[in-house]
């Protein structure tokens, strides 16, 4: 839907009575109709749903978000509610009860049918951000022995209640996965063939207790829009669509992103966090950063002595700092994205390495040329950089090629040193690097003052 008639819908499901938003409802897609209130929060999305048909309703409040949902299930009857909970595919469902306070949590769950409290309650039991809390166990399994004929019967009969009918899963007696099929291949098959003719024991499944993030990988490498999700021994108990993962990269690329930026991720919308807590996730990591840059002023405190004696060299501290903690970002930035792509692992910091240090020597010959010629240029005009002019300009040309250099080390090892341990690579943000560089670029910067000007500052 192009946005021009994206907007002329909004404006007129702001403005219909019930009887123009039947008409007009009838002609949007669930998923479109939900972009649209999701984009347009003052839509009356409660009077939007009074004309909805119940299929329609189901889909199009799966694809809303949180907070709408929960406005919405809040405003609905006892009956309302229960059909809801009820129908809402068990991924979506737990979607939403893992963000509900353990009140309302309890409360809802009461609501369910028997059969969907329990499944549930199992699908939050996993551990937060698993594979568990993703899947669904709506799907179509068959056994071995059965033939395409038993197959398409089987999947007429419980077909509508599958996520998906792109593929079936082969289970044996006791239910454990040992194949998976495209459904493509059983309507192209005779009615007479068995499913064991079908079958190359080839699949890939997930485990359930795995992080999300394996499923990212997983799907990206696979080229399926469906994959099975089994417990450790291979139990079949569910699979996860590949809409569910969608979901997860953007929330992952989100936190990166936050992180890379210098706090911590939100875990909600920038405009629905309350501004305490906003305030608390940033004031972290700008303490940190701030406790670091005073290490500048230290540094520079320790070289007080040369900076006396050649004060020029103060007018380029900025020129230097900024160099390294901009090469130093440049290059946390490319490695991070690079290890959440799967280009880079922790086995290739010699590589790494290697490259970036070449990387770092021209990109500071670059600045160390301009550099230079800068200097040489405002001479001709100026006197202000004395008569050691010549000193400053190599001073300053050698101190950027040693300090862009170390930026780019520092960068793109910082984030590998993190995976090692354990930790998040993100949090070696782009604010972290350029504070380290901008300390440790003042000490390179006026080490290599003492030895290029010995003379000058004796």
């Amino acid at each position: 839907m192009l946005a021009e008639e994206k907007k002329l819908l909004a404006a007129r499901l702001k403005s219909g009575n019930l009887a123009k938003l039947r008409i007009l409802t009838d002609s949007i897609l669930p998923e479109e109709l939900a972009e649209i209130i999701n984009e347009n929060k003052e839509i009356d999305y409660k009077k939007i749903f009074q004309v909805l048909e119940p299929e329609k309703a189901i889909r199009t409040f799966e694809n809303l978000d949180f907070e709408i949902q929960n406005d919405l299930l809040s405003s609905f009857t006892i009956e309302q509610l229960s059909s809801t909970l009820n129908k809402i595919s068990p991924d979506d469902r737990t979607a939403l009860l893992e963000r509900l306070p353990e009140e309302k949590l309890q409360k809802f769950l009461s609501i369910l049918s028997d059969e969907e409290r329990k499944v549930a309650q199992t699908l939050l039991q996993y551990p937060e951000h698993s594979i568990g809390r993703l899947m669904t166990p709506d799907f179509v399994s068959v056994k071995e022995d059965w033939t395409v004929s038993q197959v398409l019967d089987h999947i007429r009969k419980y077909g509508k209640d599958s996520e998906t009918l792109s593929l079936v899963y082969v289970t044996d007696a006791q239910g454990f996965l040992i194949d998976d099929i495209r459904v493509r291949y059983i309507l192209l098959s005779p009615l007479d063939k068995t499913v064991s003719e079908l079958m190359d024991r080839q699949f890939v499944a997930l485990n359930a207790k795995d992080d999300q993030e394996v499923a990212v990988n997983v799907f990206k490498q696979s080229n399926r829009n469906a994959l099975p999700v089994t417990d450790f021994h291979g139990l079949l108990l569910g699979i996860i669509t590949v809409d569910d993962v969608i979901d997860v990269i953007e929330e992952e690329d989100t936190e990166d992103i936050q992180k890379l930026g210098g706090t911590e991720a939100l875990a909600e919308p920038y405009l629905k966090i309350s501004l305490a807590k906003l305030i608390r996730k940033r004031a972290v990591w700008l303490v940190i950063l701030f406790l670091g840059e005073m290490l500048t002023a230290s540094a520079m405190g320790y070289f007080e002595n040369e900076i006396s004696k050649a004060v020029v060299l103060v007018l380029f501290i900025p020129l230097i700092i900024s160099s390294g903690g901009n090469s130093g970002s440049q290059a946390a930035t490319l490695i991070i994205r690079a290890m959440a792509l799967g280009e880079v692992t922790i086995h290739n910091w010699w590589k790494v390495i290697r490259r970036e240090l070449v990387s770092g020597f021209f990109l500071g010959l670059f600045l160390a040329v301009i550099g230079f010629l800068r200097i040489a240029f405002w001479t001709l005009f100026t006197n202000l950089y004395g008569e050691h002019w010549l000193l400053v300009a190599f001073t300053v040309s050698f101190s950027l090629i040693g300090v862009v250099m170390w930026g780019t080390l520092s960068g793109s090892m910082l984030p590998l040193l993190l995976k090692k341990v354990g930790l998040d690579p993100a949090v070696s943000s782009a604010p972290f690097v350029a504070t380290l560089v901008d300390v440790t670029g003042l000490v390179i910067y006026f080490s290599v003052a003492m030895f290029v000007m010995r003379g000058v500052l004796s």
